[in-house]
């Protein structure tokens, strides 16, 4: 689907509620969601909400449309040749796909961090970090410097980088890159945040800080993350999504989905029995 311009904004309130907050209207809501490639579809008919302040686990086996889901959510499907949408995709009851919303403003409120950490090569890591500054309003050195600053303190960077700023991303390790790639995603300051992968690229020590980085992130951000890793799952998860074939089969609160799966498809996948 087109980007419709940037001459429409999203409506959005831009408070956030602590994971304590009493349950309210869902943050994210996607509703009889059908995403395309050409004639084929990567996901089929997907209705699901994700409450605001928690974390989301999008689980099942390769190919089954996770990751065509995590990027309808925030517009990037689009960016596919040929692809397309049926049905919604709703933040704080405003469709993201509606008329009039550019899908630049759509990823200024929904950040995303991709498997492998991807920062940008040409880029020292402060440039790194203020890069998703230069789509939103004017501001001064000075307060793009503290963005830096406040952006990778939140990404538990701040200490290992702070005196090498101006020095080439691709310095860092695998670890600290996919740090610096969250650091960037939340910069513009979004509402939610999708990971996809984000560890499967990384070591066991870099698994645990990103696993870290996300229990410290849900209280400021609704999180949606993709992985196949069932252990990280039920780490770092509320809630989790069982997909398989491009289809919905079963969603609930992972300790549920864990212990008392209500389908046997997903007591069968969550067991390793296949997939």
């Amino acid at each position: 689907m087109a980007d419709h311009g940037a001459a429409a904004t999203l409506p959005l309130p831009t408070g956030r509620t602590s994971v304590a907050a009493p349950p309210a209207a869902p943050h994210v809501q996607v509703r009889s969601l059908t995403a395309w490639y050409g004639t084929a579809a990567g996901v089929r008919d997907i209705s699901l909400d994700f409450p605001r302040g928690t974390v989301s686990a999008l689980i099942g086996p390769s190919g089954c449309g996770k990751s065509t889901l995590l990027r309808s959510i925030n517009r990037m499907h689009e960016e596919v040749p040929d692809a397309r949408i049926d049905g919604g995709v709703m933040l704080d009851g405003v469709d993201i796909y509606g008329p009039g919303i550019s899908a630049m403003r759509v990823r200024r409120k929904v950040g995303m961090v991709f498997q492998k950490p991807s920062p940008f090569p040409a880029m020292t890591i402060a440039e790194n970090v203020a890069a998703g500054l230069r789509v939103g309003p004017p501001i001064t050195r000075g307060e793009r410097e503290a963005v830096v600053e406040r952006t990778l303190k939140r990404a538990a960077l701040w200490d290992e980088v702070k005196d090498r700023l101006d020095h080439p991303a691709l310095e860092l390790s695998g670890g600290q890159q996919q740090r610096l790639c969250v650091a960037r995603a939340i910069a513009p300051e979004p509402e939610v945040l999708l990971l996809d992968e984000p560890t499967a690229a990384l070591d066991p020590i870099a698994t645990a800080r990103i696993e870290e980085l996300v229990h410290e992130l849900r209280r400021d951000y609704t999180i949606i993350i993709v992985t196949h890793n069932m252990q990280q799952a039920a780490r770092v998860s509320d809630v989790t999504a069982f997909l398989y074939l491009g289809a919905l089969i079963e969603t609930g609160p992972t300790s549920v989905m864990f212990t008392a799966p209500s389908s046997p498809q997903t007591e069968a996948y969550v067991t390793g029995r296949f997939g």
